[in-house]
């Protein structure tokens, strides 16, 4: 009986389950963020130009062989507008976990916050990918009993797709051995019959490893979650605190983005480990109270309104006067007290109108400036702030910004900023972190700052330029020198502002060198104050 001949149409009737199977196997995939691709063109790109991605891709595989897969998952959560997550029931089960980190990741209450930094912004979502490294590390570690049993479940799917194929391929070699009428010899039935079995075991084999691992997946889900959230959080933190840090430092967000991977790594690094890095804060804060005052400020203003007087500046008239012109028979009278300088206008003192040239800020950069105020805040920290916020102001009102930092007569250095070209942030750190240290000298980097309004004048016509002074000391300057200064000053009309730091009273006394020298002298003692010289603001 077993050495008849069987029908193919009936052998084909048994195998048709495993012939679709083996025809069109269902796609399994091995990220879960469906991705196109430009946004995979993203990942390779930043992963080909960071040496920490790779090195902790590299760390990773060697407890994970699908490390680079979660990594790509990771960053394309934080890159992508609206990151899509792929149906569980299409992923293979080998990356079951990762479908269930990235579920957790955007899911987390901190995600938002992190995507809001990250969204469109590659070396951001690399940041991103890079301050989940331990959370990752972690969470990997704790699941690795969950890969074993996907992986065991991946294999055993390989498996089913394999029997199935096999079925295929012995109904295939059947028909090339049946006869006209259909009829196939014994042996090929058999073959076909044993695939058949061969394919249905398989295919519970694979039912009960998908079984398992769905279980073992649910089990992990909390610890999974917890994970997610604490990674999420130390990556929104990290993301939050670069772009605090570089919004302090006065970096533009368009110029981060043009700048290429490694340069913007190494800048932000700087900016991490730089001298002045624990007072990013003060720095953000001293610009933030400049660009308020600059809001506030009203061309041309005075000052302080103290009375009424005589004269025939339009902008200072009274209201009262003003009204007159409302009545056509006492216009004319306006007219003829305007003619003679007797309108009624508002009186003021004290603020100027702001400067045309240069803004030149001479840094106090000698070993005393090390003492630190209130708060821990060191008086090169506090000058620093300011002198940065001044070049704000400089740029704001499209004027050169020069920072001469000194100390002693022998140490001088000087940073240009033209008013007309981007300051570049390579630069901007340069400036602030430079310190000489030494003694105090206010003759060199008094005349220099001259030298260089006088340059200004010289070239360009431009005249009234500000000099600001921060220093927490006193010293002599030479009778000849105070006349050559004098001299020069009245000839290029500019100001000089005097900021003294937690100095002793005699240093600011009347009388004192800083006192005859500075058109405005204010003294700071308290350091983590960034108001006490806004009205600089107003005025420069």
């Amino acid at each position: 009986m077993d050495d008849e001949p069987e029908r193919l149409d009936a052998l084909t009737r048994q195998a048709g389950r495993w012939l679709a199977l083996s025809a069109a196997p269902a796609e399994r995939h091995t990220t879960a963020v469906v991705a196109g691709p430009y946004d995979r063109v993203a990942w390779r790109d930043v992963y080909a130009r960071s040496a920490a991605l790779r090195e902790l891709s590299a760390q990773l595989l060697t407890r994970h062989a699908h490390a680079p897969d979660l990594l790509a998952d990771v960053f394309l959560c934080a890159y992508q507008a609206a990151p899509r997550l792929r149906e569980r029931a299409v992923m293979a089960p080998s990356h079951l976990v990762h479908h269930q980190v990235v579920t957790a990741l955007t899911q987390s209450p901190d995600f938002a916050a992190l995507h809001r930094e990250t969204a469109g912004d590659a070396y951001a979502a690399a940041m991103a990918v890079l301050a989940q490294a331990s959370a990752l590390r972690g969470l990997l570690e704790r699941s690795r009993e969950v890969r074993e049993r996907t992986g065991r479940a991946d294999r055993a799917r390989q498996e089913a797709e394999a029997a199935a194929t096999a079925v295929g391929e012995a109904l295939r070699q059947a028909a090339e051995e049946a006869d006209g009428q259909g009829d196939v010899p014994a042996s090929a039935a058999a073959a076909v019959r044993r695939a058949v079995e061969a394919a249905r075991d398989a295919e519970e084999s694979a039912r009960r490893e998908d079984g398992a691992a769905a279980r073992a997946i649910a089990a992990a889900v909390p610890g999974i979650r917890s994970a997610a959230r604490n990674a999420a959080s130390a990556a929104a933190e990290a993301v939050r605190q670069e772009a605090a840090l570089m919004r302090a430092w006065g970096v533009d967000p368009g110029e981060t983005e043009r700048m290429p991977f490694e340069e913007r790594a190494r800048l932000a690094e700087r900016l991490r480990s730089g001298r002045l890095a624990r007072w990013a804060e003060l720095i953000g804060r001293f610009r933030r109270m400049a660009a308020g005052e600059r809001a506030r400020k009203v061309e041309n203003a005075t000052g302080e309104l103290v009375g009424v007087t005589l004269g025939d500046d339009l902008s200072r008239v009274i209201p009262s006067e003003l009204a007159v012109l409302g009545v056509p028979e006492l216009r004319a009278v306006f007219a003829a007290r305007y003619a003679a300088g007797e309108l009624m206008l508002y009186d003021s003192r004290g603020e100027q109108g702001t400067g045309k040239g240069a803004v030149i800020a001479c840094v106090d950069t000698s070993h005393s400036m090390y003492a630190e105020g209130p708060g821990g805040v060191t008086r090169e920290a506090w000058s620093k702030a300011c002198a940065l916020a001044l070049l704000d102001q400089a740029r704001h009102a499209g004027r050169d910004f020069v920072g001469i930092l000194f100390s002693a007569s022998d140490k001088l250095q000087v940073f240009r900023f033209p008013g007309g070209r981007p300051a570049p942030v390579t630069d901007v750190l340069d400036f602030a972190e430079t310190f000489l240290g030494g003694g105090t000298d206010f003759q060199r980097p008094l005349g220099t700052a001259a030298k260089i309004l006088e340059e200004e004048f010289d070239s360009a016509s431009r005249a009234r330029g500000d000099i600001v002074l921060i220093t927490d000391d006193a010293c002599e300057v030479s009778e000849n020198w105070t006349r050559l200064w004098n001299e020069i000053k009245r000839r290029l009309d500019f100001r000089l502002f005097g900021i003294a730091i937690a100095t002793p009273g005699t240093a600011t006394a009347s009388g004192s060198v800083l006192e005859s020298l500075c058109d405005n002298l204010r003294t700071v003692d308290d350091l983590t104050d960034v108001h006490t010289t806004a009205d600089l603001f107003r005025v420069i």
